[in-house]
């Protein structure tokens, strides 16, 4: 099913929901941050006021203590009210501590022994010595209630703040494992959307390599976003249009060379005839003129075979008929084949390399491959020359190399070597001149077999080579033989 969304529009997705999940992660992480921040803020007001509350106690008790002892003396009601102030006031301080669990308890006990205080005060029946004995003895409970209070105080603080410490380490903790847990997440999601999204990219580059190859029996069929499914469509359509261009091709050419093969047999017939002189002798200037004549019209049969044969092997190319083929065997067939024509202009051929390299090709249409460019390094080499061929591999790939000693191709015109009807500058002497066919012949069927043709750099003359794919079941690589075939 075709997405209706654009692949920029499920790009854009892709980063928007990858940006939320990262900002989700981060505003957690703050949250949790802002609460322990808070809690850290209202333990160090309440530690403040603790403390502020333990330091007054002690000059409450000192002030309480001052005044019960000249109260006990002096008897003047005036100390006893100073008693009741100091009294008060350490109440009002304890409030803080009343209110903190760890503190409440022993808050409470301090508050009974100042209400025990005032009533030992107010006993008057009791000798003045037990008196002065039992105040004295129970300021030193307050005394010892209001230390108990201070360490408790401080301890319960320690403890709150390890708690927070400990606290705040666990939400770091968890935000670093939460943010890598998100970026991991996110790669993750970012390479499954790249895979996805580039998946339909990879196969619109195959169709164009495909139409680029000629291989148009391929539907292009593009599954994804809208856009690029629409562009699939668009491929597609251009695939059927240069199948009806190239179906219309082959069709002009095979009338065109029919129309003109029936009036060129017509005009050969004819010029065959004023030759034998049956329309009467000729004088020595009609004989030039019909041998001028006869000539141009063989060259022009020959140049619409050459056409015809070039439209029926790139038509032959596409329809293979592959089996597993020795390349060495194959090659030694065809320099059997023609053995008459390297052997009159006295050539030496060499054939060398592996004996046992097996691959699935089509054995007519790779000959025929085999058989141009031997033909065009028997026609190109000095007479008494050396045209030597090799088999083997080269970077995982299966090699048929040819190498002459004629005057090879100028720079200039090494890019279109392999052009249909593309004539060097560079000929050879005393040899008609070639239709420029032969070397896109091998092309085709060289392409057809998913391998290349290339022209390499060599000492001297034209050196092709053959690069075939090993990647079949039924390839089989040995080592290379060491032997050389001298044909």
């Amino acid at each position: 099913m075709v997405l209706r969304a654009s692949f920029r529009q499920l790009l854009l997705l892709a980063f928007v929901m990858m940006s939320v999940m990262l900002g989700a992660v981060s505003l957690s992480g703050l949250q949790a941050l802002q609460g322990l921040l808070a809690k850290s803020r209202e333990a160090g007001q309440q530690a403040i006021q603790l403390n502020l509350a333990t330091g007054g106690l002690v000059e409450r008790s000192t002030d309480m203590e001052r005044a019960a002892r000249q109260y006990l003396v002096l008897g003047d009601g005036g100390l006893r009210q100073r008693f009741e102030d100091a009294s008060r006031e350490a109440r009002g301080l304890l409030a803080p501590l009343l209110k903190f669990k760890p503190t409440a308890l022993l808050a409470q006990q301090w508050v009974g022994s100042v209400g025990q205080v005032g009533r030992l005060l107010d006993d008057h029946g009791l000798p003045a010595g037990a008196q002065d004995q039992s105040v004295t003895a129970e300021f030193r409970v307050l005394e010892d209630l209001t230390r108990r209070l201070t360490v408790q105080v401080q301890q319960s603080i320690a403890e709150r703040n390890q708690a927070l410490q400990g606290a705040l380490e666990a939400q770091r903790s968890l935000l670093v494992q939460q943010v890598l847990v998100a970026i991991v997440v996110a790669a993750l999601a970012a390479l499954a959307f790249g895979v996805w999204l580039t998946r339909p990219l990879r196969r619109l580059g195959t169709a164009i390599v495909a139409l680029g190859e000629g291989r148009l029996d391929q539907p292009v069929a593009i599954r994804g976003p809208a856009d690029l499914a629409s562009l699939g469509k668009q491929l597609d359509w251009l695939r059927l249009r240069l199948t009806e261009l190239d179906e219309d091709k082959d069709r002009f050419l095979r009338h065109i060379s029919h129309e003109l093969k029936t009036p060129l047999a017509a005009l050969r017939e004819g010029v065959s005839l004023l030759q034998d002189g049956v329309g009467g002798a000729l004088s020595t200037d009609q004989a030039e003129i019909v041998g001028i004549l006869q000539h141009n019209t063989a060259v022009l049969q020959q140049q619409i075979e050459d056409l015809l044969r070039y439209n029926a092997a790139a038509f032959d190319a596409s329809r293979l008929q592959r089996r597993p083929t020795v390349l060495r065997s194959l090659l030694q067939q065809v320099v059997e084949a023609q053995r008459l024509q390297w052997q009159a202009r006295g050539l030496k051929l060499l054939v060398e390399g592996d004996e046992r390299l097996v691959l699935p090709v089509d054995p007519e249409r790779l000959g025929m491959a085999l058989g141009n460019l031997l033909s065009n390094a028997i026609r190109f080499s000095p007479p008494g020359g050396q045209i030597r061929w090799w088999v083997g591999t080269l970077s995982g790939q299966a090699v048929l190399q040819v190498s002459d000693q004629g005057p090879g191709v100028p720079d200039e015109e090494r890019e279109r070597i392999f052009d249909p009807f593309f004539r060097g500058t560079v000929q050879p002497e005393n040899q008609p001149r070639g239709s420029g066919i032969g070397l896109s012949i091998v092309r085709e069927q060289v392409a057809a077999h998913g391998g290349q043709i290339v022209l390499a750099a060599d000492a001297g003359g034209a050196c092709f080579r053959i690069l075939l794919p090993l990647g079949s079941p039924l390839a089989v690589v040995t080592p290379a033989s060491a032997h050389a075939t001298h044909a």
